[in-house]
């Protein structure tokens, strides 16, 4: 099975519009996962400014999918739907 790579937007959107909120899911991740998913911090995703009036920040990106508006049960809803 291939690792999920969990990619969280530091931009300064993203960190303002609360990713900073998602500092716990590495351990949440780590404890619940262990080496199956990795998770890892982004400059930027580029994802608000391709829609920046209707932005939806924070994101995160799980392998190929976007979370708009990323909480860390959101993430770890997206984990366990491509981990199925």
């Amino acid at each position: 099975m291939e690792k999920v790579v969990v990619k969280v937007c530091l931009g300064t959107t993203c960190f303002v519009m609360g990713s900073s909120n998602l500092q716990g899911l590495n351990e949440v991740v780590k404890e619940k996962y262990g080496d199956a998913v990795v998770v890892e911090g982004s400059p930027c995703l580029g994802v608000c400014s391709t829609n920046w009036e209707f932005s939806k920040a924070p994101y995160v990106k799980v392998n190929n999918e976007i979370v708009q508006e990323a909480t860390v049960e959101s993430v770890l809803a997206e984990i366990e739907r491509q981990l199925a």
